[in-house]
């Protein structure tokens, strides 16, 4: 950044809102993005010759400072220490918006509990608060219906917290994304994580909940969220009709359809549909559920997610979908910031937040240099090169 608070980078291939500019020019003015073009300026910054630019990465859910709260299923790291772990792996894979996919709910394998949580989140919104911070953090609040404790303390959160998100979910043995007891059970580390008798009274619990309690528990949190003004997402949807009521109700986020039929009618009704980053990289659903590959190709998807691998999210730019790389990189930018109101980024044009990325795009996609808020807070280079672009 120079003396007037001005950075300009120049050479790299630059990704806008409509398309690609090569050898392009962005200027970063302080905070805002002041200029894009392909103008040749006569003080270069940041030369980004042989890499690409494009906005920094939005993740609307990603669960992965779980991972660093429990690197071992012995091993418990300390809250604070998790959340500042997760910032910097976070930064290095291009997230520069991270909104915590946090779980209420009390979980058979003890490494998710309403307490635990609550302490997160805390952790979290500290963090955030602290100025120590690389990425933006946001919370997303994810509401287990057939818990009474869950519905409570994600309404408290909506009315004390500032939230990005909250999402609806009910996860039930036997319907939706576990279609069996048994599948259930292997989202806790099968049988040697979770004693038979704490699994079988779980079932038995959520499986109790009768559908118009569900019904109207979700009904509480989304009056709620509208109050607050925060958008409300459905996870695993399962069916057409599931998606037609979840939009009436005021659902605006298709959030991981479990089949192309969800995620059709939902894109009918003018939902916005998410889906994960790991499955297109993957090339499947770990759980047998809608292929993303398989979605983007029916036209339905506009937003891709880290769920719990950061890391996917830019190597699924670079994942060949037979589409033009601006409509790649919008599923990770300006698609999940549009998605939850924040119109300030997720797009290189004048005026926009300056969160920008400048990717070494070969031979796998890495973060060469990153900016947030027009604030350089990450460089990686090797020993080799280490004075290049300075």
């Amino acid at each position: 950044m120079s003396a007037d608070g001005r950075t300009v980078l120049a050479g790299g291939r630059v990704v806008t809102p409509d398309g690609t500019v090569d050898d392009g020019t962005v200027v970063l003015d302080r905070d805002r993005i002041d200029a894009v073009d392909s103008a040749t300026p006569g003080t270069v910054d940041v030369d980004t010759t042989g890499r690409v630019v494009l906005p920094g990465i939005v993740d609307l859910h990603g669960d992965d400072v779980e991972r660093h709260l429990f690197p071992r299923a012995d091993d418990r790291v300390p809250p604070e220490r998790a959340v500042q772990i997760c910032d910097q792996a976070n930064i290095a894979a291009g997230v520069t918006t991270k909104c915590h996919a946090l779980a209420f709910e009390n979980a058979p394998d003890e490494n998710r509990s309403l307490a635990l949580t609550e302490t997160v989140a805390d952790a979290v919104t500290d963090f955030r608060d602290s100025g120590r911070a690389l990425t933006d953090h946001r919370l997303h609040l994810r509401c287990e219906l057939t818990s009474t404790e869950s519905i409570g303390a994600v309404c408290d959160r909506l009315h004390e917290d500032p939230v990005a998100l909250a999402s609806l979910v009910t996860h039930v043995p036997g319907e939706g994304q576990f279609d069996s007891a048994e599948a259930y059970a292997d989202r806790y580390g099968g049988s040697e994580a979770v004693s038979g008798d704490r699994m079988t009274e779980l079932v038995r619990q959520r499986r109790a909940v009768p559908d118009r309690t569900v019904r109207a528990r979700a009904r509480r949190v989304l009056e709620r969220a509208t109050r607050q003004q925060v958008p409300i997402a459905a996870h695993d949807s399962a069916d057409p009709d599931t998606v037609r009521q979840q939009a009436d109700a005021g659902v605006s986020i298709c959030e991981f359809p479990v089949d192309l039929a969800a995620a059709l009618t939902a894109n009918d009704v003018g939902m916005t549909t998410a889906m994960g980053a790991p499955n297109l990289v993957r090339g499947e659903s770990i759980w047998d559920n809608l292929s993303t590959h398989r979605a983007i190709q029916s036209g339905t998807v506009d937003v891709l997610c880290s769920d719990f691998r950061p890391q996917s999210l830019l190597k699924s730019v670079f994942v060949e979908t037979g589409e033009p790389l601006a409509d790649r990189v919008a599923r990770v930018t300006a698609g999940p910031a549009d998605a939850i109101g924040l119109d300030d980024r997720g797009r290189l044009a004048p005026g926009a937040r300056a969160d920008l990325l400048v990717v070494d795009p070969s031979p796998e996609p890495r973060v060469v240099r990153a900016f947030v808020g027009g604030r350089e807070v990450y460089r990686a280079a090797p020993a080799e090169s280490a004075t290049r672009g300075t």
